[in-house]
């Protein structure tokens, strides 16, 4: 590809600096970092559906605008808590799998050397080495028992090579939900403390959160390789029917408030 094609002469020349071998030494020696995108996007995107759901059912009852600061700021908290401990103990769960499973390797080099080496050997077969160039890679991956395990762990059993910390996970989601899922409620906030500033606060509200979903999902697009402005418009529908729901659910129940 040119690098025209690729967005221009400088970035075709940043790229080739970058596979230097020099720059690739240094790039594959630095510590790998650990992404919590997907924490971030999942408390994100789940703190303005739920909250906006709530602003919308609370005003689709007829419910003042002091219940719905009061209903609002309950369900922030509360359920970005509970989304926070929930996404904890999962990535703790899958913590606690992965150090099983190493546990279990290491007993299984110690105990049964050659059949790990053939599972090695099996491993890289399939990946088309074969003869002598096969027989090296065996033995050198089996010279060193942290790199033997280390292969097993992700080449055997598909686990990733850098994992994520249970506790940032969870901060992670819990800080996303708690920012997001504020600015459906934030316009009733203002209303509340300066009444009729705000002509409208409903309609405010649903603006930016309309922002809100469609800025989460162009943030999304970096994890699932799609157009910005189609995965932000996938989470705008997404949470737009979610936050219509909430609301035809007030209107019909308007008469039982």
């Amino acid at each position: 590809m040119s690098d025209d094609a690729e967005g221009g002469t400088g970035v075709g020349t940043h790229h080739e600096r970058a596979h230097t071998p020099d720059a690739i030494r240094e790039r594959l020696g630095a510590p790998h970092a650990v992404s919590y995108l997907r924490d971030l996007i999942y408390g994100a995107v789940d703190g303005a559906v739920t909250t906006f759901a709530v602003v919308a059912g609370a005003t689709g009852a007829g419910l003042s605008n002091g219940v719905v600061v009061i209903m609002g700021l309950a369900n922030l908290f509360a359920d970005g808590f509970s989304m926070g401990v929930s996404n904890f103990l999962g990535s703790r769960a899958a913590e606690q799998q992965r150090d099983r499973a190493r546990r279990r390797e290491e007993r299984h080099i110690d105990r049964y050397p050659e059949g790990e080496r053939e599972e090695i050997r099996q491993l890289f077969a399939a990946k088309g080495f074969e003869g002598d160039d096969l027989e090296r890679i065996v033995a050198v991956i089996t010279s060193d028992r942290e790199r033997w395990i280390d292969t097993m762990m992700t080449e055997e059993l598909g686990f990733a090579r850098d994992a994520t910390s249970a506790v940032r996970a969870a901060l992670a989601t819990f800080a996303a939900f708690l920012v997001v899922g504020a600015l459906p409620l934030s316009v009733f906030l203002i209303d509340a403390l300066a009444p009729d500033v705000i002509a409208d606060p409903f309609v405010w509200s649903a603006a930016l959160t309309a922002v809100a979903f469609f800025g989460v999902g162009s943030l999304k697009a970096r994890v699932v390789e799609m157009r910005w402005w189609r995965s932000g418009l996938e989470t705008f529908l997404i949470g737009g029917a979610a936050a219509a729901i909430a609301y035809l659910v007030g209107v019909a129940l308007e008469g039982v408030s």
